[in-house]
């Protein structure tokens, strides 16, 4: 494993319970910007072994981005779920579960506040 691929893999594992991130947001926390492609590419090849929260990743537009009814989209909604996040139609709100929700939060306010 070269170490942006680490890189990748370390910040996925990051993501806390109850929280998601999209593919550039981790990209992004990688140090690679622009890579969001990489990081779906490196889901779909973890190491044996290797225990990731892959199900926190979603779309920049908070979308599952497993084809909607199939079995793995239906896993993932069911473990964000079980974690407390919201998901409805394969869409997750990024305002309230995505990483940075709480730091935009205090900088910004809630929303109509």
């Amino acid at each position: 494993m070269n170490e942006a691929q680490a890189r990748i893999y370390a910040a996925i594992a990051a993501i806390p319970p109850g929280r998601v991130a999209s593919y550039g947001a981790i990209a992004a926390r990688a140090g690679l910007p622009g890579r969001a492609r990489l990081v779906g590419r490196l889901l779909g090849e973890v190491p044996d072994g290797m225990e990731l929260p892959w199900f926190r990743v979603l779309r920049a537009s908070g979308e599952v981005a497993l084809p909607a009814g199939s079995r793995g989209f239906r896993e993932q909604c069911r473990l964000l779920r079980a974690e407390g996040v919201e998901v409805k139609n394969g869409r997750v709100p990024l305002s309230r579960f995505g990483l940075d929700a709480d730091v935009d939060r205090a900088l910004w306010g809630m929303p109509g506040s």
